[in-house]
C-alpha cells in the first residue's frame, strides 16, 4: 500500500522500488480467485521486502530514486497524437533540444503502434530514426536516447547512431534477433506487455485477471531476456497501458501499478494522451488530453513508477515540482 512519506519515522517504512519519495508499511498478497490479504511489514519475508524496496540500477547514468521523464519524440507520419509534426531532421533536432530542457530521456520512434497501425518496412524505419539520432548527437545534445522499436535492425542502427537503450513494445517477441542485439550491446531494454499486433490488439481483448496476467507475462519475458544473455539489471518493465486492453483493463492496471514492483525492476508508465484518457474526460482530440495525461503521470509517481513516458514534458515536470512542494519530499532533484 504505497503512500507518500510525510514526516513519520522513516524506519517504519520501506521505500517502494528504491524510491526516496514513496514508502510503504503494509503489503497486499494477491492470489488469483482469492480475496487479497493484508500483511504487516514485519510479517513479509525479508527477500520479498528487499525485492520490492531495493534501489534500482541507474538507467543510462540516471538514478531511479525519483521519477524520470521520458519525452516522446515520434518521427512518424501517422502516430495517434503527433504524427507528421516532425517532417524533417532539423525539426526533430529542434524538438529534441526543447524537450531536453525537461526530459531525462528522449524516446524516438519511427513506427506507429497505435491501434490499427500497419507494419513499417525495416529500411523505412531505419531511415526515419537513425539520421535523427545521429543529428541530435552531432548537435551536442547529450540527453540519453531510447529507440522505440520492435525490430532488431532498427535497434542496431539506432544504437550505432548514438542511442542508449531499446524500448520494445513486444518485449522481444516480434523479432527473434532483437534479444541478441540488446545482449551484444549490453544496453538497457524496456519489456512491455502487449498482445497480438497493433492491427488486431484491440479486437475484444480478454484476461482472467488483467493485473495478474500482465504480471505473469512480464515475469516470463524477463526470464526469456535473461536466458538470451541480457543482464537482469538492464531490464525495465512496462504494463502496456492501451495495448490490447479495454478502458476498464487500463484503469484496473493503473489502480494496481504497485504490484509490478514485485518484479524487482524499474517500472515505465506510458499512458500519455491515450484513448482511455479521452474517453473518461470526453476529449476526442489526442493533443487536448494533456491535463488528463499529467493526472495519470502524478498517479504513477505516487505509485513509485520510476519512468514516466510523456508527450508533455514541461507540464509533467512542473506538476512533479508541485507534488514535491506539497508533499515535502524531494522528487525532482530541484
Amino acid at each position: 500500500m504505497p503512500e507518500t512519506f510525510q514526516g513519520a519515522s522513516q524506519a517504519q517504512f520501506c521505500g517502494l522500488g528504491g524510491s526516496g519519495y514513496v514508502h510503504f508499511d503494509r503489503l497486499e498478497q494477491i492470489v488469483l480467485g482469492e480475496s487479497p490479504t493484508e500483511l504487516r511489514l514485519q510479517d513479509v519475508p525479508q527477500d520479498v521486502r528487499e525485492r520490492i524496496s531495493a534501489p534500482r540500477t541507474p538507467l543510462c547514468g540516471l538514478t531511479l530514486d525519483r521519477p524520470r521523464i521520458m519525452g516522446i519524440l515520434n518521427v512518424t507520419p501517422d502516430s495517434f497524437s503527433d504524427g507528421g509534426d516532425l517532417a524533417t531532421v532539423n525539426q526533430a533536432v529542434a524538438r529534441a533540444r526543447l524537450m531536453a530542457q525537461d526530459a531525462d530521456i528522449l524516446d524516438i520512434g519511427g513506427e506507429s503502434t497505435r491501434p490499427g497501425a500497419v507494419e513499417v518496412d525495416v529500411q523505412e524505419e531505419v531511415t526515419r530514426t537513425a539520421p535523427v539520432i545521429r543529428a541530435i548527437r552531432d548537435a551536442g545534445i547529450t540527453t540519453p536516447i531510447s529507440i522505440d522499436t520492435r525490430k532488431a535492425a532498427v535497434a542496431a542502427a539506432a544504437l550505432a547512431a548514438g542511442a542508449d537503450m531499446v524500448n520494445d513494445v513486444t518485449a522481444l517477441r516480434f523479432d527473434p534477433d532483437m534479444a541478441a542485439v540488446v545482449a551484444d550491446a549490453a544496453v538497457p531494454v524496456c519489456l512491455m506487455h502487449s498482445v497480438e499486433t497493433p492491427v488486431t490488439m484491440q479486437d475484444d481483448p480478454k484476461y482472467d485477471d488483467v493485473v495478474l496476467d500482465v504480471f505473469d507475462h512480464l515475469a516470463e519475458r524477463i526470464e526469456c531476456a535473461v536466458s538470451a544473455g541480457i543482464s537482469h539489471d538492464l531490464i525495465i518493465t512496462d504494463p502496456g497501458i492501451g495495448f490490447g486492453k479495454t478502458l476498464q483493463h487500463n484503469v484496473t492496471l493503473l489502480r494496481h501499478l504497485a504490484i509490478y514492483h514485485d518484479l524487482g525492476l524499474p517500472i515505465l508508465l506510458g499512458a500519455s494522451r491515450k484513448r482511455f484518457i479521452g474517453t473518461i474526460s470526453e476529449t476526442d482530440v489526442a493533443a487536448d488530453r494533456m491535463a488528463g495525461s499529467v493526472a495519470v503521470a502524478l498517479h504513477g509517481a505516487a505509485q513509485g513508477v520510476q519512468i514516466l513516458r510523456v508527450h508533455d514534458t514541461k507540464e509533467t515536470r512542473q506538476a512533479l515540482s508541485l507534488q514535491k512542494a506539497l508533499s515535502g519530499v524531494d522528487i525532482d532533484g530541484a
